[in-house]
């Protein structure tokens, strides 16, 4: 029979295991994460193994940092000349600080 201080231990490191699991982050090839401590900035985690502290520390933003591609929409202008000239576009854009792209701006997209 099991008694009342094995379940207890049992317990124990059940929990401590499931804080350690969750305290590793693993930040995917090209992609940046901001780390929040107690709802404040804090660091952040570049591409590889990472580790959060549970409860105190969360991963509050995760950016991309892939060139995304931004389709400007046709516009007709007119030349010096009188001519008229219809103009299509494609804007290339690449988060390359994390922090502001979180803070600094609603939505860096649109």
């Amino acid at each position: 029979m099991i008694d009342n201080s094995t379940i207890v231990l049992l317990v124990i490191v059940a929990l401590a295991i499931l804080i350690v699991i969750r305290a590793i982050a693993i930040v995917p090839q090209q992609h940046a994460w901001v780390v929040e401590r107690l709802g404040k900035f804090d660091r952040v985690l570049s591409p590889g193994a990472g580790f959060v502290i549970p409860f105190i520390e969360r991963v509050s933003y995760k950016h991309s940092l892939k060139e995304i591609p931004l389709d400007v929409p046709s516009q007709v202008c007119i030349t010096r000349d009188n001519t008229q000239l219809q103009v299509d576009g494609v804007l290339y854009f690449q988060v390359t600080d994390p922090m502001r792209a979180s803070y600094g701006s609603s939505n860096y997209i649109s």
